[in-house]
């Protein structure tokens, strides 16, 4: 769980904790291949390791912006022109997307953290057309955008810790779900009772996220 002392980061602690999200997220490669293998076309844990492996890069070895918004839309671009497949233009917009109401800010905190999934959720939806419902990312999106938005008012780790924990339930929900979109609209009532790997994806990403502000030192 995030640590709820951490009201805000700069950019410069920003760029660190998405740093060790990417390290995070490099390691969950097997497991985002093992369940887009079920419903899938088996290559969505490789394009989010190339993915996260090419955003890490980037965020590392460039100077951290001022500007967060700058900062997340790097990330973004890192990930859209490196995933390939349908993973790419998903997550590119998602961050590029989820930036621009960051533009020109100095601090990430928890009102930011409402306004990057907000309209990254926008962002997605225009890209893809997929609603809550259609088992996708964007079931625990929604979902990590809704508890952000309730919890704006608390430090930004303890609104992270609620919107990881949203996004695992929207997530878990898409289990129940018959997929209507992507290769696995072609299984029928046979893609009920498996996860989405893009939620899934989406939710260990929080999670990262969240255990990275934990280990971040309070912005002063």
């Amino acid at each position: 769980m995030s640590d709820p002392r951490v009201d805000h980061l700069d950019a410069l602690d920003l760029a660190n904790v998405l740093v060790a999200m990417c390290d995070t997220m490099s390691g969950r490669t097997e497991e985002l291949t093992h369940a887009d293998q079920v419903i899938g076309d088996g290559d969505h844990g490789l394009a989010m390791e190339r993915g996260f492996r090419a955003a890490r890069e980037t965020i590392a070895q460039e100077p951290a912006p001022d500007d967060v918004g700058l900062l997340l839309e790097r990330f973004g671009t890192a990930m859209l022109t490196s995933m390939g497949g349908a993973s790419g233009p998903v997550y590119g917009s998602l961050f590029r997307r989820g930036a621009q109401p960051l533009k020109g800010e100095r601090a990430f905190d928890a009102r930011s953290l409402a306004a990057f999934l907000e309209a990254g959720l926008i962002g997605v939806q225009e890209r893809g057309g997929a609603k809550v419902g259609d088992k996708t990312l964007v079931d625990a999106l929604a979902a990590a955008a809704e508890a952000a938005r309730a919890s704006c008012e608390e430090s930004l780790g303890l609104s992270l810790a609620a919107a990881a924990a949203a996004a695992n339930e929207g997530k878990e929900r898409t289990r129940d779900m018959r997929a209507t979109m992507g290769r696995a609209r072609s299984l029928g009532d046979r893609s009920i009772g498996h996860i989405d790997p893009g939620a899934l994806s989406f939710a260990l990403m929080l999670e990262a996220w969240s255990a990275a502000v934990n280990r971040a030192a309070p912005a002063s």
